[in-house]
């Protein structure tokens, strides 16, 4: 059974490199699908979710060569199926992303139901209505969802919630319709901004990714490019917060500042000194953690996905720490795992109440998620004793090399099969 095993480590001091966004090559990837030419893309994060997405593109008809140094050559001038099969939407919440640019491109599409992380319910009922909105004809039944048009229009599509996916979906959808679509309370995230500069250099016309409206005017064809995925502000944060918890010093490279807004705030006002720079940030644990209010918001507001990994540090405040979660409704699993390990946490609803100064000892434990996962390795890095995490796929499908990266700044951390 895989597993990894953390001791406790302080102290960590060294230079990471942050990777290329998992969020953002995902629907890249998937919006390689409008072009019928050859494209190229940069700083590919060697992921399990990466991995998924590509063989998906591949059952399509798409050719991929991997260049090496984490460049990817896509060709899907020869995509001959419509139907993108289960055994890979399941694994993968972010397959269903292939939806739009399959149904804009082909006409038709049929995608199953997708998986990925058990961390609510995710509903995809804003990808089903934009597509409507913008003329096909959509049908759900026995776990697939079948949509079909003899063209798509462009229309005003409003988004009852800022779906960071259903924006995405619908964005790819729209790049070939015909006339403009505007999407109204889009989401506003750094991944959307990458998505669409990718596809503007293509040939797309999208004006306003990265604000609440979103401009889609649709173009017959798209061309060949070459593009550079934008840093992952997820795994940046993580590591920030590795610094701060272990009392370390770390220098975290390929990053953009201003991703990283609302982590950088929350260390600092828990005592955590960060210093910023043009494409990197240095993290320097102060004297003490101090506890902290947290309230997940789609951005520009505090990540979801930076939610779990805070809880782990604030086992070290002083004081009680309050963080509220408003996006998904099942996203404390990591909690009981935490509690194990002796952190004082009470759950009521939707908040998590944290007493700081909770002595963690190492226990046996299990990722219930991919941030979940990384939220125990922090833990695991300043509690007594040993760590045993399990079910370590979460964390492989959203971290790469991270044993090796945490090791080169001195944590004893190592992977068993």
């Amino acid at each position: 059974m895989e597993r990894i095993i953390v001791k406790k480590s302080t102290g960590l001091k060294g230079r990471i490199r942050v990777d290329g966004s998992k969020n953002s090559i995902l629907p890249i990837l998937a919006a390689t699908l409008l072009c019928k030419e050859e494209c190229i893309i940069h700083d590919i994060p060697d992921l399990q979710d990466v991995k998924i997405m590509c063989r998906l593109l591949e059952e399509l008809g798409a050719k991929i060569e991997r260049t090496g140094n984490g460049s990817l050559k896509v060709n899907t001038e020869n995509i001959k199926n419509c139907e993108a099969p289960y055994d890979l939407i399941s694994k993968m919440r972010a397959s269903f992303l292939v939806m739009g640019p399959l149904l804009t491109r082909c006409h038709m599409a049929k995608v199953y139901m997708p998986g990925g992380c058990a961390i609510g319910a995710r509903p995809i009922d804003l990808h089903l209505k934009g597509f409507k909105s913008l003329g096909s004809d959509v049908k759900s039944e026995s776990g697939y969802v079948h949509a079909i048009t003899e063209k798509l229009i462009g229309t005003n599509i409003y988004l009852d919630f800022p779906s960071v996916g259903a924006t995405e979906n619908l964005l790819m959808a729209a790049t070939l319709a015909e006339g403009e679509t505007i999407i109204e309370n889009a989401a506003e995230e750094p991944e959307i901004v990458d998505l669409a500069n990718f596809i503007n250099s293509m040939g797309g016309n999208i004006i306003g990714a990265g604000t609440k409206t979103i401009r889609i005017r649709g173009v017959e064809e798209l061309h060949k490019t070459e593009h550079t995925v934008i840093p992952d502000r997820i795994e940046a944060g993580t590591y920030m917060v590795v610094a701060a918890a272990t009392c370390g010093d770390v220098m975290i490279e390929n990053v953009v500042p201003s991703h990283l807004q609302p982590v950088i705030a929350k260390l600092r006002e828990a005592g955590v000194i960060v210093d910023e720079y043009d494409d990197k940030i240095r993290v320097k644990a102060g004297d003490t953690i101090k506890a902290l209010d947290i309230k997940t918001l789609p951005y520009p507001g505090f990540p979801t996905d930076m939610q779990a990994q805070f809880m782990a540090l604030l086992s070290k405040a002083e004081g009680t720490s309050i963080i509220n979660e408003t996006i998904f409704e099942n996203r404390f699993m990591h909690a009981n795992e935490m509690a194990k390990m002796g952190l004082d946490v009470k759950i009521e609803g939707s908040t998590a109440i944290l007493k700081g100064r909770s002595h963690l000892t190492g226990a046996k434990v299990k990722a219930t998620d991919l941030r979940a996962g990384a939220a125990l390795i922090i833990a695991g890095l300043i509690a007594d004793g040993e760590t045993e995490i399990t079910e370590v796929y979460h964390i492989k499908r959203g971290y790469s090399k991270i044993i090796e990266k945490l090791r080169s700044l001195g944590a004893d951390i190592s992977y068993e099969e």
